[in-house]
């Protein structure tokens, strides 16, 4: 499984042709306490770049972009009522959503850990 990181703080770990994307720490400990996530509809098309989540803190209100190409395929439910779950585990149970990749290849234009952790330092 490959993780990669976008410059909008966005993580994208893919498996065969499924992506599950989500925002990482640092974005989450920038937004302080999520209290509310704003998913798609499974079956959306998503382009590179697009907008296709909303996260509200006590602090902001973030978009979150789609760092490829492709079609949800499910969404994390779970943040409807555990919103705080972004925080407690950004990486893991507060993933947003999963995507069938169009062109896998646009993985090579993200960033991987380490100079993911240059672009936040």
């Amino acid at each position: 499984m490959t993780t990669r990181y976008t410059e909008d703080h966005e993580w994208i770990s893919l498996n065969g042709d499924i992506a599950t994307i989500g925002i990482t720490a640092y974005a989450a400990g920038q937004l302080g306490d999520v209290v509310f996530v704003e998913l798609p509809d499974v079956g959306k098309s998503l382009k590179k770049g697009d907008e296709f989540a909303v996260v509200e803190s006590v602090k902001a209100a973030s978009e979150v972009y789609a760092p490829v190409d492709g079609e949800i395929v499910e969404i994390n439910d779970a943040l409807e009522n555990e919103p705080a779950k972004v925080n407690e585990d950004p990486a893991g149970d507060g993933w947003f959503v999963k995507i069938k990749v169009s062109d896998t290849s646009q993985l090579d234009g993200l960033m991987d850990e380490a100079a993911y952790q240059d672009h936040t330092a």
